[in-house]
């Protein structure tokens, strides 16, 4: 067996058990992933057209904040697991398995986006009118400061 060929077979293994441990969070989940990798370069290149000095403590506290993100997601599926808990204890079902997890992904995804639109902004891409008014409307129900 070729060397790729075991890498195939463990990447897919691999997303084959993180799917079957996120269930329904799995896409929204990897979106979340993905908006934070295109955050991140984004923001790295905006720095440069915002005369700001790109360094290892900035690019770490980057990292360390996306990965924050992440365990808000999994407090969230905590808290989820709560309420199952709870719901049988006083004889409820819970319809909603991941309700509160995908709701804080949800959330963070429309945190990242805003940060996307302001760092290509700030790289000078125009942005089209409707993109803007839907991310003032996210910025006002999600109450997210600093973005104009």
């Amino acid at each position: 067996m070729k060397f790729l060929d075991k890498i195939k077979i463990c990447v897919v293994a691999g997303f084959t058990v993180l799917n079957g441990l996120l269930g329904a969070m799995a896409a929204p989940f990897y979106m979340l992933v993905c908006t934070n990798i295109i955050d991140y370069i984004t923001g790295i290149v905006a720095s440069a057209y915002r005369g700001e000095a790109v360094n290892s403590h900035r690019g770490f506290r980057g990292i360390a904040k996306k990965v924050c993100m992440w365990l808000l997601v999994a407090i969230g599926y905590m808290l989820d697991y709560c309420l199952i808990i709870m719901g049988k204890t006083i004889g409820m079902s819970v319809e909603f398995r991941c309700f509160v997890s995908v709701a804080v992904i949800f959330w963070l995804l429309f945190n990242e986006i805003i940060s996307i639109l302001e760092n290509i902004d700030d790289i000078g891409t125009p942005l089209p009118p409707f993109i803007i008014e839907i991310t003032k409307l996210l910025k006002d129900k999600t109450d997210i400061s600093n973005f104009e």
